[in-house]
């Protein structure tokens, strides 16, 4: 591998509480990978948890993982075997492979594929490393080359933004509607840009802290709410919900601000266990609770939109911090009353 680093600078979970940056050796890629150098890297809420926990979920560390999904990067060296971009191309990354278990589930949907892998993930073992890596060698495959226009910081973004458009989907037609989002950390932020974008006529936020109100504002809400206003949440009349905060006292302001007859859309994972929630609105209102997961290739309409404008979302990030500084960038993501999106540049 003339003229490449021989180590990379990874970000690695190796237990609940030690998170490390560190040098490991430049990964040999497959035949089918390409070797790319990472630019951004946003941080997520399963990041987080492997970092604070040891466990996103039922996805439990039971060796050291390299962290992160949400990246764009430059390809160095294209894949040995002819696929995928060439050298030098600007790239996002789609971190899912459609799993091969032998439950039922609707072809159509990759995303719930039985047996799926997503980098970054310790939902299986040996775990699938992240990208949270200075060079990485990735799947050729996974690799969505930038539309022209779009800058590498903001296509970082592109994945996230995936995961709310998916979820904007998942509602149906939004044209006119007027919509609620419950929760605006970064997925709720982001889902109110997409509402926005697809046509939603008006569009309120919900959220316990002012700075994630303030960036819901910024990426579109027509009006924004404390959590703590009941009252003023059970007024709204939404046409469809988006539940975002994966919280129980979410999800009951997401049923209180539907409308009878709406869509509330499951989008923030609550934790294991039974969950109360006020099934009786649900049956008297006939409201229609959909989840939503990842996505499958939204992720190419996003990419479009962001290149063309119609999808502005830069507004999402609120801090990039180096790689070297990954202890300061997971505890600033942490604290959701300073922060929103938080990027490392590599």
């Amino acid at each position: 591998m003339t003229d490449l680093p021989t180590t990379t600078t990874a970000v690695t979970a190796y237990a609940a509480g030690d998170l490390r940056v560190e040098q490991q050796p430049l990964p040999a890629p497959a035949p089918d990978e390409a070797l790319v150098r990472i630019a951004y890297g946003g941080i997520c809420g399963s990041d987080l948890h492997y970092w604070r926990h040891g466990a996103a979920g039922e996805s439990v560390l039971r060796a050291p993982m390299r962290l992160g999904h949400e990246v764009s990067g430059t390809v160095l060296r294209a894949a040995a075997d002819g696929t995928g971009p060439a050298a030098g191309s600007d790239v996002a990354v789609h971190p899912a492979t459609r799993g091969t278990g032998p439950e039922k589930y609707p072809h159509d949907r990759p995303n719930i594929s039985p047996g799926a892998s997503y980098l970054g993930s310790a939902a299986h073992v040996p775990h699938t490393d992240g990208a949270f890596a200075s060079v990485v060698a990735i799947p050729a495959r996974l690799l969505r080359p930038l539309p022209a226009g779009l800058d590498l910081r903001t296509a970082a973004l592109a994945e996230p933004a995936a995961v709310a458009w998916h979820a904007v989907e998942r509602a149906g037609d939004v044209r006119g509607a007027t919509a609620l989002v419950v929760g605006a950390g970064p997925i709720g932020a982001l889902a109110v840009a997409v509402l926005k974008h697809h046509g939603a006529a008006r569009v309120v936020a919900v959220d316990l802290h002012e700075h994630a109100l303030s960036t819901a504002r910024a990426l579109g809400a027509d009006e924004v709410l404390p959590a703590t206003a009941a009252e003023g949440i059970a007024a709204v009349g939404a046409d469809v919900v988006l539940e975002c905060s994966g919280s129980s006292p979410g999800l009951e302001s997401a049923v209180r601000g539907a409308a009878r007859g709406a869509t509330v859309v499951l989008v923030g994972l609550m934790p294991s266990g039974p969950q109360p929630a006020l099934l009786s609105l649900v049956v008297t209102r006939e409201l229609d609770l959909v989840g939503s997961f990842r996505f499958n290739d939204e992720i190419d309409d996003v990419l479009d939109a962001m290149a063309d404008g119609s999808l502005a979302v830069g507004s999402v990030v609120s801090h990039v911090v180096p790689v070297d500084s990954a202890l300061e960038a997971f505890a600033l993501a942490a604290d959701p009353t300073s922060s929103s999106k938080v990027l490392l540049s590599f």
